[in-house]
C-alpha cells in the first residue's frame, strides 16, 4: 500500500439494514482493526452465506464473495487452500452457521483451516421476519413458533467447543474496544478462530441484549486473553479464566448466562491447509520416475 489504510478508504455503499442493527457495529469493528493491523485490503477476502449478515462484503472495498446458505465455509476454505497468503473473514448468522450450514461448520472447524470465522447472533431469522432460529431461547414467540420456541436453543460454543475448535470467544456489537481486541487475538490464532458476536435486533427482537444494562454478563480475561471492555469492566462481573482450560470453558459456554471473553485457544492443533501444502511441496520434490517407481510389480 502506497499510504496508511483508513476507514474511509474500506468504505463503499451505504449499509441496508435496519436502523440500530447490530451488523452495522459488527462490520465498523472488522474495519477497524483491518485498520489497526493496516491489512491490505487487495490481499483480504470476506465471505458470507445468506442471511442478514450475508450483506457484510458488499460494505467492505476488499475482495468478497456472497456465497449461498450455509456455505460460506467451504469457499473460504478453498480460497484458504488455493492462497495462503490471503486474509480471510467468514460472516455467518445464527441460521446459516448453525442450521443448514452446521455440517460445513462442524468440519471446517475440525480441518482448523487459517480463518477467522464471525458468528452473527441475534437469536432469530430476522432477514425472513421474525422466525425461529437455533438459538431462540425456549419459549420465545416468533411467527413461526407463535406459542413459543419448543426447544433449548444450541449454544454457539458449546456447540464449537465440541467439534473441537482450537480458538473460541464471545464478543458484541456494541463493544468497539472489546471487539477490535477480539478480533486481533483470532487473526493472531493460526487455524479455525470462532468468534461469537452478540448482535442486537431491535426491529425482531428488541428485548434481546440488552446493551443499556450489564447485569446479564460477565467478562472472562487473563493474561493470556482478551481484557475486558474498557468502558464497561467496573460495571459487571470480571472473571479470571485461562483460555487453556477446556473444562472451564465448557462450563461458561453452557451454563445460561452471557460471558465475553477469550474461552479457549489450543495452539498445536494441526491445520489442514498447512498438511496439504507440505504435501504438495514433498511430492513436486520428488522426480516423476521415483513416484512411478512406488507402483512397480
Amino acid at each position: 500500500m502506497d499510504n496508511p489504510l483508513t476507514i474511509k478508504d474500506l468504505n463503499t455503499e451505504n449499509p441496508r439494514w435496519c436502523a440500530g442493527c447490530g451488523d452495522f457495529g459488527i462490520v465498523m469493528g472488522v474495519k477497524r482493526f483491518m485498520v489497526d493491523e493496516q491489512l491490505d485490503p487487495t490481499n483480504t477476502v470476506n465471505v458470507s452465506g445468506i442471511g442478514c449478515s450475508g450483506r457484510a462484503p458488499f460494505y467492505f472495498n476488499t475482495y468478497g464473495i456472497h456465497s449461498i446458505h450455509g456455505r460460506a465455509i467451504p469457499v473460504a476454505m478453498g480460497l484458504a487452500l488455493g492462497r495462503p497468503d490471503l486474509n480471510i473473514f467468514i460472516h455467518s448468522g445464527d441460521g446459516d452457521a448453525l442450521s443448514i450450514g452446521g455440517n460445513h461448520l462442524i468440519h471446517g472447524i475440525n480441518k482448523n483451516f487459517n480463518c477467522v470465522f464471525l458468528m452473527y447472533d441475534n437469536e432469530i431469522y430476522a432477514l425472513t421476519k421474525n422466525q425461529t432460529s437455533p438459538t431462540t431461547p425456549k419459549g420465545h414467540k416468533t411467527n413461526t413458533q407463535p406459542f413459543g420456541s419448543y426447544l433449548e436453543p444450541i449454544f454457539p460454543l458449546k456447540f464449537a467447543l465440541g467439534a473441537g475448535v482450537s480458538f473460541a470467544a464471545s464478543t458484541a456489537d456494541w463493544m468497539p474496544d472489546h471487539l477490535t481486541n477480539t478480533l486481533k487475538a483470532a487473526f493472531a490464532h493460526k487455524g479455525f478462530s470462532f468468534i461469537h458476536v452478540a448482535q442486537r435486533c431491535p426491529h425482531f427482537y428488541a428485548t434481546n441484549y440488552d446493551s443499556k444494562t450489564t447485569d446479564w454478563f460477565s467478562f472472562l480475561t487473563h493474561e493470556d486473553g482478551i481484557p475486558a471492555d474498557k468502558r464497561l469492566k467496573d460495571k459487571t462481573e470480571v472473571l479470571e479464566h485461562d483460555p487453556k482450560n477446556k473444562d472451564n470453558a465448557f462450563h461458561y459456554a453452557q451454563d445460561g448466562k452471557h460471558y465475553f471473553g477469550l474461552f479457549y485457544r489450543e495452539t498445536n492443533r494441526p491445520q489442514y491447509d498447512e498438511i496439504l501444502h507440505n504435501q504438495v511441496k514433498e511430492a513436486k520434490s520428488e522426480s516423476r520416475l521415483a513416484i512411478l517407481d512406488r507402483f512397480k510389480i
